[in-house]
């Protein structure tokens, strides 16, 4: 039996520049295209020096490694997935592990543990929020229980909300307190801003 190559691929920017990480196994999990994670590190790239970043279904962690790279203080990463979990450790290892944490379990359940963290860091984060794809089984209503999630943050936990979707997907102009401001399409993945 063959063993699937290991995915991997690099940190672009930054003092980890180069760092390779590993991406977990592609049933679970996919990878932001390097062009979306361009677009995105584009458009915060100052604002994001000694921020904090929330990456929401993290998977290999990513956006919130590349925003550490570039100068993020603390990133908090939520993942369910063993496996993918299993591959965070070993990617976080590789960067600083004191500036990252890891949330385990159920993203919609485990946002009430990260506001009452945000509000006891006493500063507005970056919240980044990957979504597996609705079209994956089991998944059929994620999209509308991501909007209930984020229509329950509070104002002053955040700075600006990032989601990256399908760009089938219709978002609203508002979300509770937050509003649309831009959304850019890369194919069939688009990443919709809101603050």
């Amino acid at each position: 039996m063959k063993s699937n190559p290991i995915i991997t691929k690099k940190i672009i920017a930054g003092k980890f520049k180069g760092k390779t990480l590993k991406l977990p196994s592609k049933e679970t999990t996919r990878s932001s295209k390097a062009i979306v994670l361009e677009s995105f590190f584009n458009t915060v790239q100052f604002d994001i020096i000694d921020a904090v970043l929330v990456e929401v279904f993290s998977g290999s962690g990513s956006i919130g490694l590349e925003a550490l790279s570039r100068g993020a203080k603390k990133i908090i990463f939520m993942e369910k997935d063993r496996d993918a979990i299993k591959t965070l450790r070993e990617n976080i290892a590789q960067t600083d592990p004191n500036a990252c944490e890891i949330v385990e379990g159920d993203s919609f359940t485990n946002i009430a543990h990260v506001k009452k963290r945000l509000l006891s860091l006493g500063e507005g984060a970056f919240i980044y929020i990957d979504p597996p794809f609705s079209y994956r089984e089991g998944m059929e209503d994620i999209y509308d229980k991501m909007i209930g999630m984020i229509s329950s943050l509070p104002l002053e936990t955040v700075t600006l909300i990032t989601i990256e979707h399908m760009s089938t997907l219709e978002l609203p102009e508002e979300i509770g307190p937050f509003h649309r401001i831009k959304s850019k399409r890369f194919g069939k993945t688009s990443l919709t801003y809101y603050a």
